[in-house]
């Protein structure tokens, strides 16, 4: 496989905003099969207006097209879909506690800084959980498989591909088990593709 073609190749792919938006990187050096900025880093999205999305294309070549086709959309999706600096209820009251913080900080009152501490460590928990919980992977999952169909692949196909294309990437980065995250789009993706009656309750969107 020659990376700058596929790279090529997986730009077509994506929608328009991700074109827009993400950068496709190689790196032979890394042991992940693919991967997007580090959520936990926001100074990188907050400065970078390409989100990179870094492949190991030795890995990469290891898995069948459909399979690469639905990662990398999934990637992309989840870039989109993560809402880091959408200013909502909890990131306002994260950026006030952080600025009140400071202020009681300088004017030495400890127990403002407290408060303002606990405000701000309460509502960027709460921006973590909405992009990094388990709801936020799922619709990431979902908005990928909606392109896919775009694309020409029907939904059962497009879960099944994403199904496969998760446990692949688990044995070729030498894990011994998916994480539970992975556990709960698997049986999600299974519900999807028509192999399995069971869906993911509601409460585990919540998460």
């Amino acid at each position: 496989m020659t990376p700058d073609l596929e790279i090529l190749r997986l730009k077509d792919l994506m929608p328009a905003s991700g074109r827009m938006s993400t950068r496709i990187v190689s790196k032979p050096e890394q042991t992940a099969v693919i991967v997007g900025p580090a959520a936990a880093n926001l100074w990188v999205r907050l400065r970078q207006q390409e989100k990179p999305i870094a492949i190991n294309f030795d890995l990469w070549a290891r898995l069948p097209q459909p399979q690469r086709d639905l990662l990398l959309l999934r990637e992309v999706s989840w870039l989109s879909e993560s809402n880091w600096f959408k200013l909502d209820l909890y990131q306002g009251l994260a950026v006030a506690g952080l600025l009140g913080t400071l202020l009681e900080a300088i004017q030495v009152d400890a127990v403002g800084t407290v408060v303002g501490g606990a405000l701000t460590a309460v509502s960027v928990s709460q921006v973590w959980r909405a992009n990094q919980g388990t709801g936020s992977q799922l619709a990431a999952d979902e908005a990928a498989i909606r392109v896919a169909q775009r694309r020409g692949y029907p939904e059962p196909d497009a879960a099944r591909h994403l199904l496969e294309g998760i446990q692949s990437v688990t044995k070729l980065e030498g894990r011994s088990a998916p994480e539970f995250t992975d556990l709960i789009r698997v049986q999600n993706l299974r519900s999807t593709a028509g192999l399995s009656a069971v869906a993911v309750p509601k409460s585990e969107r919540s998460l």
